[in-house]
């Protein structure tokens, strides 16, 4: 399991910060939260992936990290985070409004999460109206 975050804009220039767990095995998107970077925001992603039965997560060296991931099976490093920031690089090429450098934004919360949800079930072939 993997895990990253991903900066955007929501409104007139207000940071955002999507925490993305990631199955590098499976090859698909497990959970995301949205809202900013602090620990107590990991901890919400950490509650969806808990149960899942892993060999080991991975992640880069955010501090938040070390609060919530059972450091037995804790891997620091950003050389296995390649497939979340392959995630992160196809939710860029997808949609617009999480591009670097960009005139377009988001101007609401919701509509963050809508937009990922649709794209995280495209990419892991679970809409079937879009295949």
């Amino acid at each position: 399991m993997e895990s990253g975050e991903m900066p955007t804009y929501v409104g007139s220039k207000n940071y955002c910060w999507i925490w993305i767990a990631g199955d590098r095995l499976g090859k698909r998107f497990v959970s995301f939260v949205s809202v900013d970077r602090s620990t107590e925001t990991g901890f919400a992603i950490w509650e969806e992936i808990k149960d899942i039965p892993v060999l080991f997560y991975c992640s880069d060296y955010w501090k938040s990290y070390e609060a919530f991931l059972l450091e037995e099976k804790h891997l620091q490093t950003k050389a296995e985070t390649f497939t979340v920031e392959g995630y992160n690089s196809r939710i860029r090429h997808y949609l617009t409004r999480f591009k670097r450098k960009k005139k377009c934004y988001s101007k609401d919360q919701h509509m963050i999460d809508k937009s990922l949800k649709l794209v995280f079930l495209k990419l892991n072939n679970e809409l079937p109206i879009l295949i």
